[in-house]
């Protein structure tokens, strides 16, 4: 079944297109169809937000008793390699920030820049389908949890 988040306002919608797709291409390891759903979702806005509460709610999911270095350090490799097969331009250092900054922990430094929108479009969905294939989660759900939580902070910012 596919889900057409008619429910969700446009901006949202496109996100929610483009990252399925991306994360589906990135599942069957379609490098064509991977590289045309990054480039839209680079240029949806606040698309890194939303994938990156998709990797918190998976990390939670696949670390139900809490999180250590060592669980960082082993999704970060088994993602970079799985993805390094099919995409030789994965950076692993770019993999980390959205790790890091997905759960709270990401300080940039003086001369570490936050990856650009489309570094974490190229990266987010590789982590995604990685993080999926060990949770065995619908993506679809996660996403709709994404997007409910970034819904609740920003009333709570208001």
């Amino acid at each position: 079944m596919t889900v057409t988040w008619r429910h969700l306002p446009a901006p949202a919608r496109e996100i929610a297109v483009a990252a399925t797709e991306a994360v589906e291409a990135a599942q069957a390891r379609d490098s064509a169809a991977y590289d045309r759903a990054v480039l839209r979702l680079a240029a949806a806005d606040r698309a890194g937000l939303v994938l990156g509460g998709v990797v918190r709610l998976l990390m939670e999911q696949s670390h139900p008793d809490g999180l250590d270095g060592d669980d960082v350090r082993q999704v970060l490799e088994h993602c970079v390699r799985a993805a390094a097969t099919w995409r030789p331009d994965t950076d692993p250092h770019v993999v980390l920030v959205l790790l890091a900054g997905a759960l709270g922990v990401y300080d940039p430094g003086e001369d570490d820049a936050p990856p650009d929108p489309t570094a974490v479009a190229r990266h987010a969905p590789l982590l995604v389908a990685d993080l999926l294939a060990v949770t065995g989660v619908p993506f679809a759900g996660c996403l709709e949890a994404a997007f409910t939580e970034v819904a609740r902070t920003e009333r709570h910012d208001d």
